[in-house]
């Protein structure tokens, strides 16, 4: 039987294949991290009535938008991003790709997996996940090619070491993650 977890604790528990048997999800405020997919992080995301399109379903543009919100939860997750300014040392976006397999509609209740699948010099691949929370059907995959970017000297920059780290720690990936 898990703990009582207050809102607002992130919580991360590290357990072997017999342990992820007995646990399915352990929830907190920032989102759900799952312990039998290829997603450590998941954040809940409330379909708002001005997401959908005139045809009744959310508008494909706002997957966009649900990724986005996920990926900025778990970059708080990892404590790599604070809130505030990307100015020094942040990422963009510089590829982009979903494949659409249901429709979304208003009311479903939905969640974004995230993860880091791997690690380059300056850019990192992100991998998606969006799920009906109620059973784990998919709406939608994606993946997207994050640079590591200084905002004001307008270049791109290497990937900060504490960035790569805790991504590995994380995600258990080797050294080549």
């Amino acid at each position: 039987m898990l703990p009582d977890i207050p809102p607002g604790v992130g919580l991360v528990i590290q357990l072997t294949n017999k342990d992820i048997l007995n646990f399915k999800t352990i929830a907190s405020d920032e989102g759900i991290i799952r312990l039998m997919t290829d997603f450590h992080f998941y954040h809940l995301i409330e379909v708002r009535y001005g997401d959908l399109d005139p045809q009744g379903h959310v508008n494909n543009a706002k997957f966009l938008t649900y990724m986005e919100q996920a990926r900025v939860f778990y970059l708080k997750q990892l404590k790599l991003w604070e809130g505030g300014s990307f100015m020094d040392i942040g990422i963009i976006l510089a590829d982009v790709q979903i494949t659409f397999q249901k429709a979304l509609q208003f009311g479903d209740p939905i969640r974004v997996g995230v993860r880091i699948s791997s690690i380059g010099n300056k850019s990192m691949t992100s991998k998606y996940s969006i799920e009906d929370e109620r059973d784990e059907s998919i709406f939608a995959t994606g993946s997207s090619v994050l640079v590591a970017y200084d905002y004001r000297d307008r270049q791109s920059v290497p990937i900060p070491e504490e960035w790569r780290t805790a991504i590995q720690q994380f995600e258990a990936m080797t050294e080549k993650g």
